[in-house]
């Protein structure tokens, strides 16, 4: 049991590692990538606050893909999405204590809002087997992610009603991890499974199509105000080349 802590604790240190540099690294390049154009998807809002409003029903209730002509494809995005935030945050009580009131309150809830998030993901996965047009531009990394979060979905919810796991002694682990004082591993067969798929998410995040996550915000067309009538564009990076170019009375 000793050497199955340390390799999931060393795996786990090594996955964060991954995951927080790599997503910092991407974030950052976002972030300094010029943005030379005026280019915001029409309809566009022309204020700042319109941007806001705007992004913020990209996130929430993935406005654009509501949209398209598949409606079905924005319900199964929207549940997915919304039971896997359900989801994490009742996973919120391995790591935490004393676990705060809201996080008990949302144990039950969550404990179901994995079957939703299953039937979401096996939704998404026919839709790329099926629809022509997704098919086409679908690779396979793309099938590889939606069978990653199918297995973390499905081991997780057999650890809940099949075979159920010492929690106590998970979140003994999960707290030893956090104050680098290692405890023992609960060695449940689905456990080992579900673990070892999160930290190969953890691992792949930042290098894969999931990065869609923070690099909405990042969209020259989503987050750009459609004011190229009244006020001149100019990229950060090219402010001071034009101050230096520009001809003075």
């Amino acid at each position: 049991m000793e050497s199955l802590t340390t390799i999931y604790a060393i795996s786990f240190y090594l996955a964060t590692v991954i995951f927080i540099g790599g997503l910092a690294y991407k974030i950052n390049q976002y972030a300094r990538t010029p943005s030379p154009l005026k280019i915001p998807t029409m309809p566009a809002p022309l204020t700042t606050g319109g941007v806001f409003w705007r992004l913020l029903g990209e996130v929430v209730l993935f406005q654009s893909l509501f949209r398209s002509h598949l409606k079905w494809t924005w319900l199964l995005a929207l549940v997915f999405h919304g039971a896997l935030l359900v989801v994490l945050m009742r996973h919120l009580r391995y790591f935490i204590e004393p676990v705060w009131l809201w996080v008990v309150l949302l144990q039950p809830i969550g404990k179901y809002a994995g079957f939703a998030m299953i039937l979401g993901l096996l939704g998404l996965l026919i839709r790329r087997l099926l629809v022509e047009r997704v098919r086409y531009i679908s690779n396979g990394s793309d099938y590889l992610i939606l069978i990653l979060l199918l297995i973390i979905g499905i081991s997780g919810s057999m650890t809940t009603f099949v075979a159920h796991t010492d929690i106590v002694q998970l979140k003994a682990f999960v707290l030893g991890l956090m104050y680098f004082d290692w405890q023992p591993i609960p060695t449940d067969p689905n456990l080992l499974v579900h673990l070892t798929a999160v930290i190969l998410l953890m691992i792949i995040f930042p290098f894969s199509k999931l990065l869609h996550a923070p690099g909405i915000f990042f969209s020259p067309g989503r987050n750009q105000v459609d004011n190229a009538r009244t006020q001149r564009h100019l990229a950060p990076w090219a402010v001071a080349k034009f101050e230096s170019t520009s001809v003075k009375p």
